[in-house]
């Protein structure tokens, strides 16, 4: 499966505007800030992927479902199930 990134690129030091206090409370706990921000913004990338996925490919999809609706999926007199 293709990576959503390049996870060799190196790291890149940046700026952020955080809530005083959660970072105090996060710092507390020694919550790793980078690491903990880029698995959210993965998981925001991802997610934002995927949808564009479903709008190129939302003629498609509607297609098959209609083809599945209409004959049934592949291989259905085969199944015991």
């Amino acid at each position: 499966m293709q990576e959503l990134y390049d996870t060799s690129a190196p790291k890149k030091a940046t700026n952020l505007s955080i809530n005083s206090d959660l970072l105090k409370k996060t710092r507390s706990i020694n919550i790793n800030l980078s690491a903990t921000l880029e698995l959210a913004l993965r998981a925001e990338l991802a997610k934002s992927e995927a949808e564009q996925w479903k709008k190129e490919n939302k003629k498609a999809i509607k297609a098959y479902n209609e083809f599945v609706e209409t004959h049934g999926c592949f291989g259905d007199e085969f199944r015991s199930f």
